[in-house]
């Protein structure tokens, strides 16, 4: 199969990581690279060897042929780039969360199939390959029938450092993180029925919340509590792993402090440390998350190629952010929020 082409908006912190990535797989090229700053958009260009640099998507559009663009922009953005790239017939891959509102979310949705196009989410945080590994291990049957389970996301990381810009949301931890860490329930109990939030604003510096508690009633009855916190010290403070402890009725199995996963069932008892894997252009800081990059991108450019189905796609994700929203709705109105 012949390349696929894509432009890729966006020349923030997490495109050169997101462009290092895709040089990672065989079948994608970028041959554009669009930012409202050229200077941006020229100094990411040049760092990947990329020939076309643009300050104005339109222009992009109208210029290049593409088979896809991959949106790296702030989330305010999403909605006007993907409506743009239905308008030119172009397949999206766009960041989490896709947008403001689980409003706007569900039309942009509905542009992109009304217009033919695919429009796939960058959901990385299922792909690390801890996760994957205690869905290979729920999925085994092992431990029963699932009772309870505790997701733990909970870190005193300086993530205003590299990202000042979140400090200003006033919807922070639960569309930041929190469209990963409940991507992540789901992926692994299946959907809520369900779902009570309390949040709390421990920094007096921000905008928005930056602790949330969300529990969930999820698959087949299965009691799911999700912990967030970038306002945590523990003896463990691993970030940005995530910590994951489950109940089953013949046992149990936890994902600990890198990455050590313990198995317990009537019989016996098992523990292995999953390796990640590892790449130059990773940030040591992030290597876990850039990790995850890979794995995704290989599964949304398998999607296009028509290889497989991705797993994370625009229709997919807004039962990951109807979980977002609703954990905002239980917690101003401090009631359970069931989910339809």
């Amino acid at each position: 199969m012949s390349d696929l082409h894509f432009g890729l908006i966006g020349a923030g912190f997490w495109s050169r990581f997101q462009l290092a990535g895709w040089q990672q797989l065989p079948g994608a090229k970028c041959v554009a690279v669009c930012d409202l700053s050229r200077d941006k958009a020229n100094e990411l260009a040049v760092m990947f060897g990329i020939m076309s640099v643009y300050d104005d998507a339109e222009e992009m559009f109208k210029s290049e042929t593409l088979d896809f663009i991959d949106v790296v922009t702030d989330v305010a953005s999403h909605a006007e780039l993907v409506a743009l790239a239905a308008q030119h017939r172009v397949h999206v891959i766009c960041q989490k969360p896709m947008a403001p509102s689980l409003e706007v979310s569900q039309e942009m949705v509905r542009q992109t199939r009304q217009a033919g196009v695919e429009l796939l989410i960058h959901e990385n945080w299922r792909w690390q390959a801890p996760l994957r590994r205690l869905k290979e291990i729920l999925n085994s049957g092992r431990l029963g029938k699932i009772v309870r389970a505790r997701i733990d996301y909970a870190n005193s990381f300086p993530v205003f450092d590299n990202q000042p810009f979140l400090k200003e949301l006033k919807q922070f931890i639960l569309t930041d993180i929190g469209t990963h860490i409940l991507d992540a329930a789901r992926f692994l109990f299946g959907e809520a029925t369900e779902l009570y939030c309390q949040t709390r604003q421990m920094r007096a510096d921000i905008a928005g919340e930056d602790v949330a508690t969300v529990m969930m009633r999820m698959g087949e009855g299965v009691t799911v509590t999700c912990n967030m916190s970038y306002a945590s010290r523990w003896q463990f403070d691993r970030f940005p792993q995530t910590m994951v402890a489950i109940e089953g009725t013949e046992g149990g199995v936890s994902l600990g402090p890198d990455y050590e996963l313990q198995t317990f069932d009537r019989d016996d008892s098992s523990s292995e440390r999953v390796s990640i894997p590892t790449y130059v252009w990773a940030d040591p800081a992030y290597e876990l998350v850039h990790s995850s990059i890979v794995a995704c991108q290989q599964n949304l450019l398998d999607h296009l190629r028509g290889v497989r189905a991705g797993e994370t796609t625009g229709e997919d994700n807004l039962k990951s952010l109807e979980l977002v929203f609703a954990a905002y709705q239980s917690n101003r109105e401090g009631a359970v929020v069931k989910i339809v």
